[in-house]
């Protein structure tokens, strides 16, 4: 804790005397009408607020009314806010994608530190777009100086937002991280996010590794099995733990672990790669690191 303490003391000016007291002329009906609606008006607004606070701090609750007078009032998407305002863990408060309304700690496990956050969309039928999980990535502060402030902390913060390097060597370095999803699509099952890992975790296999990877492939996807349930609001935390170890939690319950630095680096591609599943969140992971790199 920060002690607040001034070493210095200060002269202090002459107490000035009180002026005679000055009689306050009686308010008229008209004025003293004013000030009634005014006070109205001030506690209407303040549980007008109170109301939209509350709403918006249970994400699992819907609130159509809200969310399209939110939406006409405000951007669609607030972009992630600057490191600067989340270096105290202590005090920083969640942050809130905006378009789904969950929200993400600043801070886990005591040293990630949150760099982004994003949405995964689906097409369906290629007829509309679906909210399938919200997702935030963290990075612990301690690994990235550690092992990328030498190599790039002279930079500037635009010539760190440019550097493939920085983004390629976040991937694959032995830096802990945890990409945290929350599920929105509240019909998904557990089949399904199987199958889209499949997909997705499959074709970054075989862009990075060399051979068959198949195997690997059915170990990570083998952990979410038919038994689980994923209502809307389950988290899935895929962490990559020391010696590149994936790490896999469902609502707080390890699933399984893998050692393998092609599948940790497959993982993170998805989500902060040149192609990946949200090109804003990838932008704002970029900003933070650069802020963490300073």
């Amino acid at each position: 804790m920060v002690s607040l303490r001034f070493p210095f003391s200060f002269s202090q000016p002459p107490t000035p005397k009180k002026p005679p007291p000055i009689s306050a002329p009686r308010p008229s009906a008209s004025n003293l009408a004013l000030s009634v609606t005014v006070a109205c008006a001030a506690a209407a607004a303040t549980a007008a607020g109170a109301t939209v606070y509350a709403a918006l701090q249970n994400p699992h609750q819907q609130h159509p009314f809200l969310r399209d007078a939110l939406g006409f009032l405000l951007p669609a998407r607030s972009s992630f806010p600057a490191w600067g305002s989340l270096s105290l863990a202590g005090s920083s408060p969640p942050v809130v994608e905006s378009k789904t309304g969950f929200s993400f700690p600043s801070v886990l496990g005591g040293s990630r530190k949150l760099l982004g956050i994003g949405l995964r969309r689906k097409s369906l039928l290629g007829l509309k777009n679906i909210d399938v999980y919200a997702f935030g990535v963290y990075a612990d502060d301690k690994d990235v100086n550690k092992l990328l402030k030498e190599k790039y902390g002279k930079l500037s913060t635009a010539e760190l937002k440019e550097s493939k390097g920085v983004q390629k060597d976040l991937m694959e370095s032995d830096i802990c991280m945890t990409v945290r999803l929350q599920i929105v699509y509240g019909k998904l099952s557990i089949r399904s996010v199987r199958s889209a890992f499949e997909e997705s975790v499959g074709s970054r296999l075989k862009k990075f590794g060399e051979g068959d990877n198949k195997e690997l492939l059915q170990r990570f996807t083998s952990q979410f099995k038919d038994e689980y349930k994923i209502p809307r609001g389950s988290v899935i935390d895929l962490s990559r733990d020391r010696g590149h170890v994936l790490r896999t939690t469902i609502d707080g319950k390890e699933v399984g672990s893998i050692e393998s630095k092609l599948l940790c680096r497959s993982i993170l591609d998805l989500y902060i790669g040149d192609d990946s599943f949200d090109k804003q969140a990838r932008e704002d992971v970029k900003q933070n690191l650069a802020s963490l790199l300073q």
